[in-house]
């Protein structure tokens, strides 16, 4: 690291600490030439692939653009944000996972689609009416058929009905 003061590259690190979650590490330095100390923050980059849009269009992968989509599917929904959260993180390690330089953005919109399933089922269909745009009431309704037939139990157990079962009275 070079000295901010003489610019010499010759220093030397005196502590390090974490800082915030750990997600950040605080380095106190020294200059071994002019002995002036100073401060670096390290954070790992993690390199995302590019998006590539429906239409061949390419831009940055853009947490902000994925957590709104999730959250606008579960909106008045009982999901609690900490499952929002670990929702997103399984997606972006999915797309560092993939070590591909370009996705697509139907390939990510799976993925928030396969998040969805599993939080809330109103949120899933919300979102896959807007992603897969749905024509009419009956692709809604195949959409909700075959999400209560292939939904694991285990799933389902967390879940409000989407259809009432015939033997409920409203």
């Amino acid at each position: 690291m070079r000295c901010p003061f003489c610019s010499d590259m010759d220093t030397r690190v005196i502590d390090s600490r974490l800082v915030g979650e750990g997600d950040q590490i605080r380095r106190r330095r020294e200059c071994t030439q002019c002995k002036e100390r100073f401060t670096t923050y390290e954070l790992a980059e993690l390199n995302y692939p590019r998006i590539i849009k429906s239409d061949g269009r390419r831009e940055a992968f853009m947490e902000d653009k994925l957590r709104g989509g999730i959250m606008r599917a579960i909106e008045k929904r009982p999901v609690e944000i900490e499952k929002v959260d670990i929702a997103v993180e399984q997606i972006k390690h999915k797309l560092r996972a993939l070590g591909e330089r370009e996705v697509k953005s139907r390939k990510v919109g799976n993925w928030v689609m396969e998040q969805l399933r599993g939080l809330d089922q109103v949120a899933y269909v919300r979102f896959a009416s807007v992603y897969r745009s749905f024509e009419d009431v009956r692709a809604f309704l195949d959409e909700i058929e075959r999400l209560e037939n292939e939904l694991p139990p285990e799933l389902k157990r967390n879940q409000l009905d989407l259809l009432p079962s015939d033997g409920d009275k409203n």
